[in-house]
This record gives structure tokens, sequence and C-alpha cells, in this order.
């Protein structure tokens, strides 16, 4: 037996030309598909200062904006589904957030000082059972032009101090 090889070369000139465009243009598709959802889908979180600081910038934006609920201003439309309330900055560190005694003293602290910045917050669904006074709200959605933060259909988040008291000892209690 002879021993002929069975490889050939591989073509040159256009045969190869060929598939280096098809993979740049595979490579580009990919690329785009990537970049365009990431864009679509970032969503940036501020305090209620922060967001206020943007101004016209952050109007019609996907933002997430934490706050503590002004209980007062609850207001609910159960044929609409409309809900609507008013948060409060909070401060974004935790560490500023322990020294002013834990989670429950800050939110108490938040809503009872009326020079922090409030923001109306309008959200459409079935209200949340944990929705109360002192109750800290995430809420993702789009500031309006009029000012009002229109929360996605589950861009509503809170987190209820006490409910977390054996989690996090020392930061729920009477104050």
């Amino acid at each position: 037996m002879s021993s002929t090889s069975l490889a050939q070369p591989l073509p040159t000139g256009l045969g190869n030309k060929k598939f280096i465009i098809g993979g740049l243009l595979i490579l580009a598709a990919v690329v785009y598909l990537i970049v365009t959802s990431t864009a679509a889908g970032a969503q940036f979180f501020f305090t209620i200062d922060e967001l206020n600081q943007r101004g016209a910038d952050a109007v019609g934006k996907p933002a997430r904006v934490a706050g503590a609920v002004l209980g007062d201003t609850i207001e609910y439309d159960p044929e609409t589904l409309t809900l609507t309330f008013t948060m409060v900055h909070m401060p974004a560190d935790t560490r500023l957030i322990n020294d002013d005694g834990g989670l429950a003293k800050a939110l108490h602290a938040a809503v009872n000082d009326p020079t922090r910045s409030r923001m109306q917050v309008q959200y459409i669904g079935v209200k949340p059972d944990l929705l109360a006074h002192e109750v800290e709200a995430i809420v993702a959605g789009k500031l309006g032009a009029d000012g009002v933060f229109y929360a996605d259909e589950n861009g509503l988040l809170l987190r209820c101090p006490t409910r977390y008291e054996e989690a996090l000892p020392g930061q729920a209690g009477d104050y």
C-alpha cells in the first residue's frame, strides 16, 4: 500500500474570504444583540435626592428608587388597581443607616423630617399587604414629566424592618 495523503490543502482566495466575512457578520450581530439588550434592560439605582438632581435627564428613563413610605399618603382604588403614595428620601449608604440606629429608626427619622425630599409614586397592581407607614419601598419604573414616578407592573418591593427583626437584631423595635 502506498501512503498517499488524504488531506488536501485548504482552498485559498475566495473560499477563505467568504468564511471570514460570514464569521465577522455573525460576530457583529451577536455583539449588537448583547449591547442593545443590555442597554434596554439597564436600570440605575437612585435615592430620591439623586433622581431629583438629574432633573430633566431622568424623565422617561428606567430607574430604581428607594425611600421611606409616608403612610398617610397611601391611596388605593381597588376598581382600577391604582395605588399612589409618597416616598421620602433615605440615604443609600448602609453605614449612614446604621449610624441612625438601624433601618427602623432611619425610616422613622425620614418620614418625620419635613425637610427631606419627597416623591409621588403611582403603581398599577394589587396593593401589597406590607405597604404601610415607615416601610422601605424600592420602586422600578420611570419618572414622568409631571414629577410622578410611574412604577412598572412588577416594580414595587417593600421591606418592613419589624419583619426582619430576628435577622437583624437591634435594627427593629421601639423608638
